[in-house]
């Protein structure tokens, strides 16, 4: 398996307004390291942990104290599986879903609406566009279940 096949090519995208949606849940000093075909960043923050956002659900987890060791649990499959969503991945490529330079694969119904992670409810969507969607959807999903 080579990992590039499951990232989002960094080139020519502006990750600082990317990144920009989602600052309020980022930590305040991490920087990109790459992200898989759904548009989810991994992180590193300057001690070295790795940090992985979920934009469907807006959920950030530190998956790794360092690069290193994530880059051993990645050799574990169902962190692989997990992580880079292979399967999922795999079954979009089957279904004949390609992407263009500025996609990423994106949801018809996002998950704050009940969507589901499956390749039918999945198609070619602008990173921008479906970075900047899912933000103000699960802020707002934040706010009607919190009451804020």
């Amino acid at each position: 398996m080579d990992i590039r096949d499951f990232l989002v090519d960094p080139a020519g995208k502006d990750w600082n307004r990317l990144l920009g949606y989602w600052r309020p849940t980022l930590p305040p000093d991490a920087t990109l390291w790459f992200v898989n075909l759904l548009g989810e960043p991994f992180l590193a923050t300057p001690d070295g942990a790795v940090h992985w956002l979920t934009v469907g659900t807006g959920t950030l987890s530190a998956v790794a104290p360092t690069r290193e060791t994530f880059a051993r649990l990645l050799d574990q499959r169902q962190n692989a599986e997990n992580w880079l969503r292979i399967s999922l991945v795999g079954s979009c490529r089957a279904a004949g879903i390609s992407l263009g330079p500025d996609e990423c694969y994106g949801f018809k119904i996002p998950p704050p609406l009940r969507g589901k992670y499956e390749v039918t409810n999945l198609q070619p969507t602008n990173i921008y566009s479906h970075y900047s969607w899912l933000s103000h959807m699960t802020r707002q999903d934040e706010i009607y279940w919190t009451g804020d």
